[in-house]
């Protein structure tokens, strides 16, 4: 395909080798895929293989191949974060001559010590904004948050407004052991693949204030967002390798999918559950995001 238009859907699917796809994986790449196919657009495949001691070895090929058996077509050459330390020293340095950056090298103990929590997790004090505390070695970089205020529209959540300073704190951009942080390498790598449109789920909600925010620093388009209702167990847990989600059996391939689509709004016709290859057709056809329950979580 040639290069994309600045009118056309760019949309992505992006999981992380930590564990198996389950069940909640696939309500997310069922989603970002029928929201690019309903308007024709492209779908991409990233694999956030940022931080090489969480990977779980075969996890990347086992995701590869299950998408490939519920019959997922990506477009383009798989990314692999792994790959792409240049781009993000790149970004980094371009915070740095905002002098939007410093050290930092309080420990996590350090934080909770100091904090609350937050949506997103322990709120940063700001300790080492006027230079690193003690005399720890190793640091990682921050990025300043200073009085920032977000505020956009997700298509399926509503009006979502964040105080960033008070409600994240200044957030890291690289850790302490090297690695770049996850919100740099998701927006270099969105801005760098053209995406028009992020589907994911709302347990990433609170991440996107962050995320636009180094948008803004970094002079990049900020995408449209649907953050999709996640499926939860019984004690109200999202489903994930550490709630022990079951991984999906490609031998279950079409219920699993069916109950996806049902999940999300569009419960398949009897007349469209005889194989893989019509149930698809009958998504591709049928998806409305209208149709997707304006929810944050459902029990499953």
């Amino acid at each position: 395909m040639s290069d994309a238009s600045p009118l056309l859907y760019i949309g992505r699917f992006a999981p992380s080798p930590t564990g198996l796809l389950h069940f909640g994986s696939l309500i997310a790449a069922v989603g970002s895929y029928l929201q690019a196919r309903a308007v024709g657009g492209r779908w991409l495949l990233r694999i956030e293989d940022l931080d090489p001691p969480r990977v779980m070895p075969g996890a990347t090929d086992a995701i590869l191949s299950t998408l490939e058996a519920f019959g997922f077509e990506w477009d383009g050459e798989v990314v692999y974060q792994s790959e792409r330390d240049d781009a993000y020293a790149q970004a980094l340095q371009a915070l740095a001559t905002r002098g939007v950056l410093y050290r930092c090298n309080c420990s996590r103990k350090d934080i909770a010590a100091q904090s609350v929590v937050g949506k997103a997790g322990l709120i940063y004090p700001g300790s080492c904004r006027q230079g690193p505390r003690g005399s720890k070695d190793e640091m990682s970089w921050r990025v300043r948050t200073d009085g920032a205020f977000i505020r956009f529209e997700d298509a399926l959540q509503g009006a979502v407004d964040v105080d960033l300073e008070r409600e994240i704190g200044d957030f890291t951009v690289q850790r302490a052991d090297g690695i770049f942080a996850y919100h740099l390498a998701l927006v270099v790598d969105d801005a760098a693949a053209g995406v028009t449109e992020v589907v994911r789920g709302y347990d990433l909600l609170a991440s996107t204030a962050p995320q636009i925010h180094l948008q803004h620093l970094l002079g990049l388009p900020t995408p449209r967002y649907l953050h999709l209702p996640i499926a939860v167990n019984a004690d109200g847990d999202k489903l994930s390798k550490q709630t022990h989600a079951p991984p999906l059996d490609a031998a279950t391939r079409h219920e699993s999918l069916a109950a996806a689509l049902t999940f999300l709004g569009h419960p398949p016709p009897a007349e469209a559950r005889g194989d893989l290859r019509s149930l698809w057709s009958w998504a591709h056809k049928a998806w409305d995001e209208q149709r997707i329950p304006r929810r944050a979580t459902i029990q499953v």
